[in-house]
C-alpha cells in the first residue's frame, strides 16, 4: 500500500504494509527515533504520537491507517515551534530525568494543550495518565505542565 499522510508537516507518500504498527513504520521507515517503543501494548505510553491532533499509542495503531490523515512526533514540535516553551518548563521544574517517557509526556500535554490551553490540575492528571514514568514520581511533570508559558 502506498501511504499518502501529512508527517510532521510534511507530505509523504510511501509504500508500506498497512498492517505494520505506526511505531514501527515511524522509526524504522522514516528515522524518527522520538517515537519509543515500551510496552507494545499501548499502556505505557512511550509511543505516543499526535495523530490529527489527537494523542494516540502508535503500538496500537497501523501504518495503513494513517492515510489521508496527520502525524506528529516531538521532531515536528521541534520544527513548528511548539516543543520549546514546553520542553523549557519540562527542564526548569525537573521533570525530565531518564528521558523515556518524556516525548509521550509532551505530546499528550501539547494534545492537552490544543483542546484547553489553560487546564486544571486535574485535567492535566487524566491527560498524562496513559503515560508511565519510572522516575519523577509525576509531581514535577504536572508541576511543569501547570508553569509553560502562554
Amino acid at each position: 500500500m502506498i501511504i499518502n499522510a501529512v508527517i510532521n508537516g510534511e507530505a509523504v507518500e510511501k509504500e508500506c504494509n498497512p498492517n505494520k504498527r505506526l511505531v514501527e513504520f515511524l522509526r524504522d521507515d522514516m528515522g524518527l527515533v522520538s517515537v519509543k517503543e515500551g510496552c507494545g501494548e499501548g499502556e505505557c505510553g512511550s509511543c505516543t504520537v499526535l495523530l490529527d491532533k489527537e494523542a494516540v499509542t502508535s503500538c496500537t495503531v497501523l501504518a495503513g491507517q494513517i492515510n489521508g490523515r496527520e502525524v506528529t512526533t516531538v521532531e515536528g514540535l521541534d520544527v513548528m515551534g511548539e516543543l520549546k516553551p514546553v520542553m523549557e518548563s519540562f527542564v526548569k521544574a525537573g521533570a525530565v530525568q531518564c528521558g523515556y517517557c518524556t516525548p509521550g509526556m509532551i505530546i499528550s500535554t501539547i494534545a492537552l494543550r490544543y483542546k484547553n490551553p489553560n487546564p486544571t490540575e486535574d485535567e492535566i492528571k487524566r491527560a498524562l495518565e496513559g503515560n508511565l514514568c519510572r522516575c519523577t514520581g509525576y509531581n514535577k511533570i504536572i508541576e511543569a505542565v501547570k508553569k509553560i508559558e502562554r
